[in-house]
């Protein structure tokens, strides 16, 4: 007997990414235990949600999805611990942290970079070049060569966009 659609979808995208998603946790959880129980959390709510990964789906988008949850999970438990950020005096603690591998950092952009592809071409460029470019919206407009009032719309509903695009990749923050 085969297993149903959203099981073999789920198993598929476990075996490519648990081992990353892991990672990521265990530098993230206090024990390597704490780390597999979020792991496990990851991907119950990955697997209530498999749904939005439709087949076919670029697998750097896929692991970006899978991350943002592995991230709200782990946020979930640190904040659900009650745990405070602790205030650091000496600068030398903070010169002794390990090095932060970028991965955060490359997260954030494949969460932007797909947002972005899913908004109107127009809109993609009124983002770009008050956003990404800092132009002025009458510097915009005279780019584009539309009234500045196009350009605050353009920007108004682009925004929007990305909010819809952000909360369909299960972004909270």
């Amino acid at each position: 007997m085969t297993p149903p659609a959203d099981e073999a979808a789920l198993a598929t995208v476990y075996a490519a990414h648990a081992p990353a998603v892991r990672a990521y946790l265990r530098r993230r959880a206090a024990s390597p235990q704490v780390a597999d129980d979020l792991l496990q959390e990851t991907f119950l709510r990955v697997w209530r949600t498999i749904g939005r990964l439709e087949p076919g789906r670029d697998e750097r988008e896929v692991r970006a999805y899978v991350l943002t949850v592995a991230r709200n999970v782990a946020t979930d438990a640190w904040r659900s611990a009650g745990r405070r950020p602790e205030l650091l005096d000496d600068g030398s603690v903070l010169d002794a942290l390990p090095g932060d591998d970028g991965l955060e950092e490359a997260v954030d952009g494949w969460l932007v970079a797909e947002a972005l592809r899913r908004l109107a071409p127009a809109h993609r460029e009124v983002v770009r070049l008050l956003f990404h470019e800092g132009m002025s919206v009458r510097q915009a407009a005279a780019r584009l060569g539309v009234p500045e009032g196009t350009v605050k719309s353009r920007s108004h509903y682009a925004v929007r966009a990305l909010r819809v695009a952000f909360e369909e990749m299960g972004v909270t923050r």
